[in-house]
């Protein structure tokens, strides 16, 4: 019986932890939504501000130099974001891994903690054919 109860435990546990880690995509995927959308943005704008023309040699020069600052500005907001999403690229795989060895981790609990109870469940004749590896390979 206590077995039984903390088994259950651990597949709620399992199930609480599917549920964050799915919170957890969904916010990265967000996220991800938004920076790639800010990035667009900027590109969007900044591709608007090289293709303004200008009229005369003076007013050229001085929106060149108002251009050029925007410009840049606008090269180093883009900069910052893709920095931002490349790191937020590299969390969620860091992440990924660690859900990957927890997983493995879980499953081989989850086996330890099944053994006993199939002993108790399984009468000795199958457990007889558990033993005996001839059983699996006359099966195939």
């Amino acid at each position: 019986m206590p077995e039984e109860i903390e088994l259950e435990m651990a597949k709620i546990q399992r199930l609480r932890e599917v549920l964050v880690r799915r919170e957890s995509e969904l916010r990265f995927m967000m996220d991800d939504i938004q920076l790639c959308k800010d990035i667009m943005d900027l590109k969007q704008e900044l591709q608007n501000l090289v293709a303004i023309p200008g009229n005369h040699l003076q007013l050229h020069l001085v929106k060149t130099k108002l251009q050029k600052q925007r410009e840049d500005e606008l090269i180093q907001k883009i900069h910052k974001l893709v920095q931002k999403r490349d790191f937020l690229v590299d969390d969620a795989e860091v992440e990924r891994l660690r859900e990957q060895e927890e997983d493995k981790e879980m499953a081989d609990f989850l086996r330890i903690k099944l053994k006993p109870l199939d002993k108790v469940t399984k009468s000795p004749a199958s457990l007889e054919s558990l033993e005996k590896p001839e059983a699996y390979v006359s099966e195939y």
